[in-house]
C-alpha cells in the first residue's frame, strides 16, 4: 500500500479523483428552492489524466532520486498456497475490465453512429456541417474503437476458458504499444470539444444528436440503452487509459513472479505509466489557466465544494483558489437543456486575505448546528434507501421509476447530510473589507490543505487586483471549464462499478514518530470517510516534551463505506490565553498530515499490515488490520467457563453469586464517579490494548483489577462495558425474544405498545433483566449530562442498541448480516429504537414489573 502524504498531494482532492466523471447536481445543496433539473454533463477545457496516489496508490511510488517506480506485487501474498487464489483474483479482475471494456466500446460505437449520416449530408446543399469540422470532432475515435474492438475479441475466449496457464499479458503489452492514438486524440481533445459547441449553438439539429446519443447496454441486458451527451462521451477515452492502468496494476498484483505473464505486464504497465507521465506535463499547464483580458495568465490552483455560512444559513458553495485571488460560486439555475454556469457570490485577492484569528471571532454568527441524533437518523434514512435501491436492481424492474424516486430520494437526504455534517469554523478575512468568511469543514485535515495551499501563494510578491465586471464575468464564467471537482460526494454521483468501500472494523496501531527536530508535546488523531465527508474516529494520548514519541496505542474505527484513512499529527497547545472559544476550534497546532487508501485486497488479511506516513519531514509509523462487519457482529461462545467474557450471564451471576456481573457494576461504578463529564463518552473509542488488559483482568479475576480501573483512561473502561455486552454469546435481551421485540417496537397504538414491551421486559430472565435494567438507569445518568458530555439518550441507544439487541448467528438470522453495506438495516433502526423506547419510558422497577400482570398470554 503506497502512501498519499501532504507532500504527494495532488491537486485533485479526494473528491475528485472519486467523482470527476460524473453529471454536476447541485439539486437541493444550496438551502434554496430547487427545481427539478437534467444535469448537463461538463468537462474540462482540456483533460487531465489522473495517474496520481488519490486515484492508484500504487501507481505513483517514488524511488530515492523521485523518479516513478513500477510497483511490484506485495511480499508474501502470491506465495505457497496463495498463488491458486491469486490466478482465481486475476481472473475475477480480469472478468469485471472485460465488462467495463464492453461497455467503453458500446460508447465508441455510439459517438461513431452519427458521422456517417453527418458526412453524407455534407456534401449536400443543407449540410449540418462542414467535413472538416466533422473531422475535428470525431478525430481517432474510428481508431480507437477498433484497438478496443481487437482486444477485446482476442481476450474474451481466454477468460471463458480459463485455466492457470492462460497468458493475457501479450495482448495488453499491445494494447499499450498502441497508446500513441490516444496521444493525438488528447492533442486533439480541446479543439475537438470547442468544435463541437460551436456547432451546437449553431445548427439546433446537431445539437439534438449530440444531446441525446444512444448507447447500448451489456450483452445480457437485452434492449437496454442510455443517453449520453456527445461532450460526455469525448471524454470516455481520458478516463479509459487511467482505467486500463489501474487494471494493470491489479493483474500485476494477483499474478505469479514465475508466471509468463509477469514480465509482460510489468512492461504494458511501465509503458503506461510513461504515456500518463507525459500526457500530464503536456497538458497540465493549459488545463488549469484562463487568460484575462489584459494578456495575464491566471491558474487554478485547487477548487473545491465547501459549506458557507451567508446570514446565518449554511449554503453549498463551489471555491475555487486561483493564483491571485479566492472566488466563492454557485451554479445558477438554468432551464432544462440550457448550459450550467457559475455565479460569483464574492472574491478575495490573496494579497489582502488574511485567517480570522479566535481574537477577532466575537462577531461570528451563531449558526444552527443539527443535534447528534438527527444526523444519525439521517444516516439511517440513507443506508435504508441504498438497501431498497440495490433490491430493486435485484428485481425484474430494475429499470422502474421506483429506482428513479428511490435515487432521487437518496440524493436529497445525502445533500442534506452532507450541507448539515460540517462542524469546524474556516474563517477568512478581507483586510480591506469589515466583514469575515466564514465556512464550515468536516475535517481539520481538509481545513488545513486551503490554508496551506493559499499561504503558499501568499509568500509569492502579489498584487492587490480588482477585476472589473467584465473581468468577473469572464473569470466566472471560465470556472465551468477550468473546474477540478465536479460533482459532491453522494452515491447518486458514483459510477456502480466503483468500490463501495469497507464495512466493518478497522484496528489501527500507532506506534510512533520519527523526524522531529525538537522536542514537542504531540499526539495524532485518525479520520475516515463516511457518507462523503471525513469524520474523526480516535485520538492518541500526548506524548509530552520529545523527538521521538513512542505511542504504541491500538483503536478499533468503524468504517462505513470508507476508502481512505488519515493521521493527523498535532503540537498540544498549553498555552491559557488561547483556550477554545468554539466547542469545534481546534487551536493545537498541525505538525504533519498524511493518508492511505484503505486497499481492499491489502487490508482484509488475518496479518496486521505495517506502513509509514511522511508528513513534511515526520514520518509516522502505524499497523492496520480490518474485520469485515459481518465477522466483527458475529456472537462467540468463549471455550472457557472461567472468565466473564463469551460466557452466558447466568452463568457468570450464578458463579459470582450476584443479581449483575461485577464487570457491569465497576464498569458503570467508574464512567459515573470520573467520566460522566466526559465529551462522547461510550461513543469515542477508547485505546484497544487498555480494553484487551481490563478484559484479561475481569477474565482472570486480577486481584489489582481496583487499582486498573481508577488508572485507566475513562474512555479504556467504556469500551470495556460495549466489548462485554458485545461478546456475550447471546444478546441481553435474548435471541428467543428478539422477533417480538421488533413486532412490539412497530406497533402504533401507544398504549398495546406499552402492554406489549413491559411484557417482553418481565418474560426475560432475571440476571439479563436486572442487569438491563442497572444499565438502563446509567446511561439516563449518563444523558442528564448531555449539555456537557455531548450524549443525548438518542446517541446512546445508536451506540448500545444493536450491543443488546443483535441476534447470534445461527440458521434462522444469517439474513440479518447478508449485505455488508446494510450497516444501518431495519433491524439496526429498529434495534435502536428499542432501547431509545426504554431510556424515555419513565423509571422501571423490577418489583413492580414483576407484580403486574397482563390480559394476554405470556407465551412468546
Amino acid at each position: 500500500m503506497e502512501h498519499l502524504s501532504a507532500r504527494e498531494l495532488p491537486r485533485l482532492s479526494w473528491i475528485n479523483t472519486l467523482y470527476s466523471d460524473f453529471n454536476y447536481n447541485t439539486d437541493g445543496y444550496d438551502g434554496e428552492a430547487a427545481e427539478d433539473r437534467k444535469s448537463h454533463d461538463g468537462s474540462e477545457t482540456m483533460p487531465f489524466i489522473d495517474e496520481s496516489p488519490t486515484m492508484s496508490p500504487h501507481l505513483c511510488a517514488r524511488g530515492q532520486d523521485g523518479e516513478a517506480v513500477s510497483p511490484t506485487p506485495h511480499e508474501g501474498l502470491l506465495s505457497g498456497g496463495h498463488v491458486e487464489k491469486g490466478l482465481e483474483m486475476k481472473k475475477l479482475v480480469l472478468s469485471g475490465f472485460l465488462a467495463s471494456e464492453e461497455i467503453y466500446i458500446n460508447q465508441l460505437e455510439a459517438l461513431l453512429l452519427p458521422m456517417k449520416p453527418l458526412k453524407a449530408t455534407a456534401t449536400t446543399s443543407k449540410p449540418v456541417m462542414t467535413i472538416e469540422q466533422i473531422d475535428t470532432i470525431f478525430f481517432k475515435i474510428q481508431d480507437i474503437f477498433e484497438i478496443h474492438k481487437e482486444f477485446y475479441d482476442a481476450i474474451s475466449p481466454n477468460i471463458q476458458q480459463w485455466d492457470e496457464k492462460v497468458t493475457v499479458g501479450h495482448l495488453f503489452q499491445k494494447l499499450a504499444s498502441q497508446l500513441g492514438v490516444y496521444k493525438a486524440f488528447v492533442d486533439n481533445y480541446k479543439v475537438a470539444v470547442e468544435t463541437a459547441e460551436k456547432c451546437s449553438q449553431a445548427n439546433s439539429q446537431f445539437q439534438k444528436i449530440s444531446e441525446n446519443l444512444k448507447v447500448k447496454g451489456p450483452k445480457e441486458s437485452k434492449d437496454c440503452t442510455t443517453n449520453a451527451t456527445m461532450e460526455a462521451l469525448l471524454y470516455k477515452p481520458i478516463d479509459r487509459v487511467t482505467r486500463s492502468t489501474l487494471v494493470l496494476h491489479d493483474l500485476l498484483k494477483h499474478t505469479p513472479k514465475d508466471h509468463p505473464d509477469f514480465p509482460l505486464l510489468q512492461d504494458a504497465l511501465r509503458i503506461s505509466q510513461n504515456f500518463l507521465s507525459n500526457i500530464n506535463e503536456e497538458i497540465d499547464p493549459r488545463r488549469t489557466a484562463v487568460t484575462t483580458p489584459k494578456g495575464e495568465v491566471r491558474q487554478l490552483i485547487k477548487d473545491g465544494f465547501l459549506v458557507e455560512v451567508s446570514e446565518g444559513t449554511r449554503k453549498l458553495r463551489h471555491v475555487f483558489l486561483f493564483t491571485d485571488l479566492l472566488l466563492c460560486a454557485k451554479m445558477k439555475k438554468t432551464a432544462v437543456g440550457k448550459h450550467q454556469q457559475y455565479e460569483c457570490k464574492w472574491y478575495i485577492p490573496l494579497a489582502d486575505l488574511s485567517f480570522q484569528t479566535l481574537d477577532d471571532s466575537d462577531s461570528i454568527p451563531h449558526v444552527q448546528m443539527l443535534p447528534e441524533h438527527e444526523i444519525e437518523e439521517m444516516k439511517i434514512k440513507i443506508s435504508t434507501i441504498k438497501s431498497d435501491i440495490q433490491k430493486e436492481k435485484k428485481s425484474q424492474k430494475g429499470q422502474s421509476r421506483n429506482l428513479d424516486r428511490l435515487r432521487k430520494k437518496m440524493n436529497e437526504q445525502e445533500s442534506y447530510l452532507l450541507l448539515h455534517s460540517p462542524t469546524i469554523p474556516f474563517r477568512i478575512h478581507n483586510r480591506h473589507g469589515k466583514s469575515c468568511c466564514l465556512f464550515l469543514l468536516s475535517s481539520d485535515y481538509e481545513r488545513s490543505e486551503w490554508r496551506e495551499s493559499i499561504q503558499k501563494l501568499q509568500k509569492k510578491d502579489l498584487q492587490a487586483c480588482v477585476l472589473s465586471p467584465v473581468e468577473l464575468q469572464v473569470l466566472t464564467g471560465s470556472c465551468f471549464k477550468l473546474r477540478t471537482v465536479h460533482n459532491i460526494p453522494v452515491t447518486s454521483n458514483k459510477d456502480d462499478e466503483e468500490s463501495p468501500g469497507l464495512y466493518g472494523f478497522l484496528h489501527v496501531i500507532v506506534h510512533k514518530a520519527m523526524g522531529l527536530k525538537e522536542s514537542a508535546n504531540l499526539y495524532c488523531t485518525l479520520e475516515v470517510d463516511s457518507f462523503g465527508y471525513f469524520v474523526s474516529k480516535a485520538k492518541t494520548r500526548v506524548f509530552r516534551d520529545t523527538t521521538e514519541p513512542q505511542w504504541n496505542e491500538e483503536f478499533e474505527i468503524e468504517l462505513e463505506g470508507s476508502q481512505c484513512l488519515r493521521i493527523l499529527c498535532y503540537e498540544k497547545c498549553y498555552d491559557k490565553t488561547k483556550l477554545n472559544k468554539d466547542d469545534n476550534e481546534i487551536v493545537d497546532k498541525i505538525m504533519g498530515k498524511g493518508q492511505v487508501q484503505l486497499d481492499p485486497q491489502t487490508v482484509q488479511s488475518k496479518n496486521w499490515h505495517m506502513d509509514v506516513i511522511e508528513m513534511n519531514g515526520i514520518k509516522v509509523e502505524f499497523s492496520m488490520k480490518f474485520t469485515s462487519r459481518d465477522l466483527s457482529l458475529k456472537r462467540t461462545p468463549s471455550k472457557k467457563q472461567s472468565g466473564v467474557f463469551g460466557v452466558k450471564i447466568s452463568v457468570v451471576t450464578k458463579r459470582e453469586r450476584s443479581k449483575v456481573p461485577y464487570i457491569v457494576r465497576q464498569c458503570i461504578e467508574e464512567v459515573e464517579k470520573r467520566g460522566i463529564d466526559e465529551v462522547g463518552i461510550y461513543r469515542i473509542s477508547g485505546v484497544a490494548t487498555d480494553i484487551q488488559a481490563l478484559k484479561a483482568a475481569f477474565d482472570t479475576n486480577t486481584k489489582d483489577i481496583l487499582m486498573m480501573l481508577s488508572d485507566m483512561d475513562i474512555n479504556a473502561i467504556a469500551g470495556t462495558l460495549k466489548l462485554y455486552f458485545r461478546e456475550l454469546p447471546e444478546p441481553l435481551l435474548t435471541d428467543r425474544l428478539y422477533p417480538a421485540f421488533m413486532e412490539g417496537i412497530a406497533l402504533s397504538d401507544p398504549a398495546a405498545k406499552e402492554n406489549c414491551m413491559m411484557h417482553l421486559l418481565r418474560s426475560l430472565p432475571d440476571p439479563n433483566l436486572i442487569t438491563f435494567l442497572t444499565l438502563l438507569e446509567h446511561l439516563k445518568r449518563v444523558a442528564e449530562k448531555e449539555p456537557v458530555n455531548k450524549m443525548s439518550l438518542h446517541n446512546l441507544a445508536t451506540v448500545f442498541g444493536p450491543t443488546l439487541l443483535r441476534p447470534s448467528e445461527s440458521e434462522s438470522n444469517k439474513a440479518h448480516l447478508t449485505l455488508a453495506s446494510d450497516i444501518w438495516s431495519h433491524d439496526v433502526m429498529a434495534q435502536v429504537q428499542v432501547l431509545l423506547y426504554y431510556l424515555q419510558h419513565p423509571p422501571i422497577s423490577f418489583a413492580e414489573l414483576k407484580k403486574n400482570t397482563l390480559y394476554f398470554s405470556t407465551d412468546v
